[in-house]
């Protein structure tokens, strides 16, 4: 005669599943990009199965664009911690454009590009980009606007210039993901562009030397 033991389950509370499976796709889309995100990665990645997944997140559009505004607000809340020590707007314009050049970014470069094409067929997806592409805009035009009440700068749109210094260095960064090579060695050029943009002095603008 045999007996079948049975063990109690451990079951985990409810709260705390659901971020393991957050916490998984985070893991997953540092490592793979947005594109990575697909309910039997991340079920793997948890160690549960992809049914549970979709339990917990029954809209992968809305997870994917949690993610990805998580990653990015971590990425904005460190540069601004780095602007903020660099002391005058002209060493926080260098400051700026040398930590997001400094090829030490792939992974966020990844999922800021794969985010603008995957925006085009996601509404969650696109409202957090314009959100978090809104706050990159306020952390430039910020510095430029400093920089002109100081005296450092003298340019009358600030909102434009902020506008284009983002779109160089975005640009720089997605090209090097493709071309094998980082973008630091441009960072000296591309503060010699944001001089001219903002109405600086040549020179004014402090980078690293690649």
């Amino acid at each position: 005669m045999s007996t079948t033991s049975s063990r109690p389950r451990s079951r985990k509370a409810p709260a705390e599943r659901a971020a393991e499976i957050v916490a998984a796709a985070t893991a997953i889309a540092r490592e793979q990009g947005l594109s990575g995100l697909t309910l039997r990665a991340i079920g793997e990645r948890a160690g549960v199965a992809s049914g549970l997944v979709a339990h917990y997140e029954p809209s992968m559009d809305d997870l994917v664009a949690r993610v990805y505004a998580d990653l990015v607000e971590e990425e904005i809340s460190d540069v601004q911690r780095i602007v903020a020590t660099a002391g005058d707007p002209a060493a926080q314009l260098g400051a700026l454009i040398d930590t997001l050049m400094d090829g030490g970014r792939e992974e966020i470069t990844v999922i800021w590009v794969e985010s603008w094409a995957l925006a085009r067929r996601s509404d969650a997806l696109a409202l957090a980009v314009r959100a978090q592409m809104q706050r990159w805009q306020a952390l430039v035009e910020g510095i430029v606007e400093d920089g002109c009440r100081a005296g450092a700068f003298t340019t009358t749109e600030p909102g434009e210039v902020a506008w284009e210094l983002i779109g160089m260095i975005d640009g720089l960064n997605a090209q090097s993901l493709v071309r094998g090579s980082g973008p630091a060695r441009f960072a000296e050029r591309t503060a010699r562009a944001a001089e001219a943009l903002v109405g600086a002095s040549p020179g004014s603008v402090p980078v690293a030397r690649a």
